[in-house]
């Protein structure tokens, strides 16, 4: 019998996973062949769970991605088809799986941990911290593509002890679970801050640990960079704006005790090592490059092409028979003659050899300069101008760094690499006429803007979420004539298998699932 994911991920114990370390595959063993787990194994089968969502994939870039948010987000250029705003079912009920088979894993680990005796959970405390802050992160990114999902009664199949009837999850509401987030992200923030780990125990945690390697501190710069992206998230909210300001203030008052992430040594994300390991980014060029998903919009090559940007050589490479000329695809084309311009070879394309076809590309979840943007941001806010231009200057400066440093893991030739570039060239770009702090007046359209070039392809889901939530920068699209939706969608339905598979919950905020229903921070 086919049952909702959340409820019954196979009931599983752990999941077969294979990491850069080098011993992994022997001491985290197929769960068909195991009776029982760990708590160290279950952390580490809970990273693993969603991972192929975090290091660029296949499926996520060509199912999920490459019809939707990649466009939505004019990221890409893209040939105008019959309803292109509505989101891919396939794509989006595959997302919706693996979320609830992640948090499937999430509740095995609280069920295994829960069993240890309170010497042992006191030692082990690092690993539900840890654990809790990576759901927390991957939670948010589903609220924000749909809204009220099942959460606090979800995934409890085994808890449970196999009662499907006892399983089927209630929604929660959007609102209430940010809330129920920042309340427990705020707690371990300064829990994190009196947690003493034993030494065998950190030698443990640095193995199982693939994501920052048993580094505490960056667990802390983790947590509170997540913290800070979520308070922003809300911060047009009015009930929520009083939380908002002080507890950003408490955050960038005092980098001791909430340190966030401030260069790019200190990204959060899922480095590669080995290609020989399940930890890769070998499928990231079907992905992305399949179907011209990795053709340059027209906005954002003008954009980088007037300023001087000197991360277009970086991310973006011409097309075979462009002259070296630097050329995006109009999206407001009609189909004929996009088509044409694909097919003649002039339009640029995402570079190749430091995106799709780079195997050693990062899982990215935390950058420095999406944190320095959010630094900017309300510091613009607090009228504090002087900051707000620091940030948003600091903020450039990490972004050219990190592709550059980006580039410089590829594995691939395809393209020559990029000529390096220098203090000179990037203020130059920052001192450009649409770049500039101090001559702009629409500042949060700066800030904005530099978020959409810095996460581009790279971090989608996040990048449509600050579009819907700032409605900036502004788009313009063609309307579909073949649907009534005419325009890019505002939330993602829910899948298909939930009104079939959970009926009587799905009924109660089925009248919210449409694509005109805004997510409760989208206020503008």
């Amino acid at each position: 019998m086919k049952s909702k994911i959340y409820i019954a991920f196979f009931a599983l114990v752990v999941l077969t996973v294979a990491c850069q370390k080098a011993d992994f595959e022997s001491s985290y063993a197929d769960p068909s062949k195991i009776t029982a787990t760990t708590v160290e194994k279950q952390f580490t089968g809970f990273l693993n769970a969603n991972k192929w969502y975090v290091l660029p994939d296949y499926w996520n870039y060509f199912v999920v991605l490459r019809t939707s948010l990649q466009r939505w987000n004019q990221a890409v250029g893209w040939v105008n088809s019959d309803n292109q705003y509505i989101p891919p079912s396939a794509g989006l009920g595959n997302r919706w799986d693996t979320y609830y088979g992640f948090l499937a894993q999430y509740r095995e680990l609280e069920k295994v941990y829960g069993k240890l005796e309170e010497v042992d959970k006191k030692d082990r405390r690092i690993y539900m911290i840890a654990a809790t802050v990576y759901l927390y992160d991957h939670t948010q990114r589903v609220v924000d593509l749909h809204g009220d999902i099942p959460f606090s009664t979800a995934a409890l199949l085994s808890t449970n002890g196999g009662d499907y009837e006892k399983s089927y999850a209630k929604y929660d509401g959007a609102e209430a679970i940010y809330a129920k987030m920042l309340d427990e992200l705020k707690a371990l923030a300064d829990e994190l801050n009196t947690l003493t780990v034993s030494p065998g125990i950190l030698v443990g945690f640095k193995t199982q640990d693939f994501l920052n390697k048993g580094d505490v501190t960056a667990w802390k710069r983790y947590c509170n960079s997540l913290r800070l992206r979520m308070l922003t998230r809300v911060s047009g909210v009015a009930s929520l704006q009083g939380r908002v300001n002080t507890e950003i203030a408490s955050i960038l008052a005092d980098p001791t005790k909430y340190p966030v992430v401030s260069n790019n040594a200190q990204n959060i994300q899922i480095n590669v090592y080995d290609l020989n390991t399940d930890i890769h980014s070998k499928n990231f060029r079907s992905g992305l490059e399949d179907w011209d998903g990795n053709v340059a919009g027209q906005k954002m090559i003008d954009h980088m092409k007037t300023s001087a940007d000197p991360r277009l050589r970086v991310m973006f490479e011409p097309g075979l028979n462009a002259a070296g000329e630097y050329k995006g695809l109009d999206p407001l084309l009609d189909a004929s003659a996009q088509t044409a311009l694909v097919a003649g070879g002039t339009l640029s394309l995402y570079n190749r050899s430091t995106m799709s076809r780079n195997q050693f590309f990062p899982g990215i979840v935390i950058t420095a300069a999406e944190v320095s943007l959010l630094m900017a941001e309300y510091y613009l806010k607090a009228n504090n101008d002087a900051q707000a231009k620091a940030a948003y200057e600091n903020a450039i400066k990490q972004s050219v760094e990190f592709y550059y440093n980006v580039s410089k893991l590829s594995n691939d030739a395809t393209t020559p690499a990029p000529a390096a570039t220098n203090d000179t060239e990037i203020n130059s770009y920052i001192t450009s006429a649409a770049v500039n702090w101090a001559t702009n007046t629409d500042k949060l359209n700066l800030i904005a803007t530099q978020k959409w070039i810095h996460f581009n392809v790279v971090q989608p889901v996040d990048l449509w979420s600050e579009i819907r939530r700032l409605d900036l920068p502004k788009f313009t699209f063609r309307d579909d004539p073949a649907n009534t939706q005419k325009q890019p969608p505002v939330r993602w339905f829910y899948p298909t298998s939930e009104s079939i598979y959970n009926p009587t919950n799905y009924t109660a905020v089925s009248g919210k699932d449409n694509l005109a229903t805004r997510i409760f921070w989208d206020v503008k």
